[in-house]
């Protein structure tokens, strides 16, 4: 694997997979413009080195936003090579040993795994090459990102936050968004339901400060290990250790006693004081594509930044999918398939988390039905497990079923029984889901497909009776089974009504708000996820399914007391990237997606 992030950029510069700009930029809006155009290119793009940032160091965005850059920073030629690894990993672990010889053939294992163990080092690291305490350690001298118009302010949006349970001494390194109040302090924006707020409860319990090191940068396997759903109380450097088959060498920090990796970039030490107020942090344009909004967060206290003397700064920009994200949880789903499946679920075969759910909205899984309601077993058991407990909508499909491949999926929901597939309940949400009535808690619903054949139903649509206000597309009818409406928010829609009409021979009705109209079927399948609470929004009507997947006006009936827009550029940054395009020397003009979203903006603030 990777000696350091300059390594890995040079692997992606002999890869084609890597464009320098040379010419100066912000990191006020433009950076972020730019990374958003070359996102949501075909494939991904190409990852973004600005080398011109009226700072001292570079930025790096888009490192792992491809299938090819995910694979390459986790030293794979692709990313199934990992679920393979997993899977033979598992079955060498867990087959019987009957005999003295089959045990002795586990010796090459074990030394394999011994050397998967962070290792701590004595003496500094490189990212100690550069130590500022006090008044130096300035978060001024860092390109920090602030990507769109309505975000609070700048964010730091790829730190590995280390934190060390107070009771176990066991570490964590999470991945929680860090905003700048001023050039020493920056919002925690861990979640009530992440490890680093459980770490931050037992300090506050004990009357503590609690320490925290932030590192950026190094080997981009130590990034991915940040996000990883690992199960608490497991190192995530154990993961990073398993994924480029050699340790983690980690160094102590300058101020306080955590370890970090010794070859990333930079570090931000400090502490989070549980007995201070918690500050006011957001709004951010986070990764579901809409902004969360403003709450309330810890503060973190920088005491020293050190650094390498050479230093990447790397970061990614989140917003109206897809974006880097997407392929990174590509090598999420490859690399816990295996344990899901031993742990928790053994029936399941294959899974995919589709880009338009956003990582928590929609799954996909195929699984091994032997016995009546085992699809809602596995359903209830993903839902009660671990990060999947943040999951909205369930497809559960054949064991046969590619669950990647959109016409295999269409035919399933051609030809089921909505009435007879639905599997309802309720639970815990991410707190950035918008659409329920209670912040963390709302509907979760799943299609029973595990049993439906092909008989060749043909969708159709005849003359049908609209109300006034209302408009239908046809466009998704023949392969999806699935009647497009169009209405403003306000207008009163009687779903039921058009639903029983004889002519609507389909199973899915869905309506979207009128601005909608021309969207694509994965923008349309963004936002039916994002904006809808199975409880509220999604009712069964003799054998169909209607979903009122519409903006909701905020406070009425059960309809949430705020609602963010949708994360875009500003009119005058999509101008000023348009003008210096040709200074950027970075190919042939790609147009800003943020173009085709704008007209989904109720206003100009983020909250409604």
């Amino acid at each position: 694997m990777y000696k350091n992030l300059q390594e890995y950029i040079a692997t992606l510069q002999s890869a084609g997979e890597l464009i320098r700009i040379g010419t100066p930029v912000s990191s006020i809006y433009e950076i972020a413009e730019l990374t958003d155009r070359q996102a949501k290119s075909a494939g991904g793009g190409k990852a973004l080195l600005f080398e011109n940032t009226g700072t001292p160091f570079p930025v790096l965005t888009n490192m792992m936003g491809s299938e090819r850059r995910i694979s390459l920073a986790l030293g794979v030629e692709k990313s199934e090579d990992i679920s393979t690894r997993v899977d033979s990993l598992l079955k060498q672990v867990l087959s019987p040993k009957e005999g003295v010889m089959d045990k002795l053939k586990m010796l090459p294992l074990l030394g394999e795994v011994a050397k998967w163990f962070p290792r701590k080092l004595k003496g500094k690291g490189e990212c100690q090459q550069v130590i500022l305490k006090g008044e130096s350690a300035s978060l001024d001298l860092l390109p920090i990102l602030k990507s769109w118009g309505c975000d609070g302010g700048q964010f730091i949006t790829l730190p590995m936050v280390n934190t060390i349970d107070p009771y176990t001494g066991v570490r964590n390194v999470g991945m929680y968004r860090m905003q700048v109040f001023d050039n020493h302090t920056t919002g925690m924006h861990w979640h009530r339901h992440k490890t680093g707020a459980r770490h931050y409860d037992g300090y506050k319990a004990l009357g503590k400060r609690m320490p925290v090191s932030v590192a950026i940068g190094g080997d981009p396997v130590y990034t991915y290990a940040a996000t990883a759903p690992m199960p608490d109380n497991m190192d995530e450097y154990l993961l990073a250790g398993f994924l480029r088959r050699k340790p983690v060498k980690l160094v102590k920090c300058i101020t306080n006693d955590i370890y970090v990796p010794s070859d990333c970039d930079f570090v931000i030490e400090g502490y989070v004081d549980p007995a201070e107020p918690l500050a006011v942090e957001g709004d951010f344009g986070d990764h579901t594509g809409f902004y969360s909004l403003k709450d309330l967060y810890p503060r973190f206290h920088i005491t020293a930044i050190t650094h390498r003397k050479d230093a990447v700064y790397p970061a990614t920009v989140v917003g109206v999918p897809p974006q880097e994200d997407a392929y990174i949880s590509i090598a999420t789903e490859r690399i816990f398939l295996a344990p899901i499946r031993l742990v928790m679920q053994p029936e399941i075969v294959d899974m995919t988390m589709p880009t338009a759910g956003t990582s928590h909205n929609i799954a996909v899984i195929s699984l091994k039905s032997r016995y009546t309601g085992q699809a809602s077993k596995v359903a209830l058991g993903m839902w009660s497990a671990g990060q999947m407990m943040f999951n909205k909508y369930l497809l559960l499909t054949p064991e046969s079923t590619v669950v990647r491949d959109s016409e295999s999926i269409a035919s399933l929901l051609r030809n089921c029984s909505p009435k007879h597939s639905v599997i309802r309940s309720e639970g815990i949400y991410d707190v950035l889901d918008h659409a329920t009535a209670s912040c963390g808690y709302g509907g979760k619903m799943a299609l029973d497909l595990t049993g439906v054949t092909d008989n060749s139903a043909q969708p159709t649509i005849g003359q049908i009776v609209l109300p006034e206000g209302v408009t239908m597309s046809k466009a998704l009818v023949d392969k999806w089974s699935t009647l497009l409406l169009f209405a403003d928010s306000a207008t009163s829609v009687d779903l039921e009504q058009i639903a029983n009409q004889a002519e609507v021979n389909c199973n899915f009705i869905t309506l979207f708000d009128s601005r909608a109209e021309g969207f694509d079927g994965e923008d349309l399948l963004w936002l039916a996820a994002a904006n809808t609470d199975p409880s509220r929004d999604i009712a069964l009507v003799g054998d169909k399914l209607t979903v009122d997947a519409r903006i909701k006006i905020p406070g009425e009936a059960k309809n949430p007391s705020r609602f963010p827009n949708v994360v875009t550029s500003t009119p005058d940054v999509i101008e000023a990237v348009d003008k210096r395009w040709e200074e950027y020397g970075i190919g042939e003009f790609i147009a800003s997606p943020s173009l085709k979203y704008r007209k989904l903006i109720f206003n100009n603030k983020a909250e409604w």
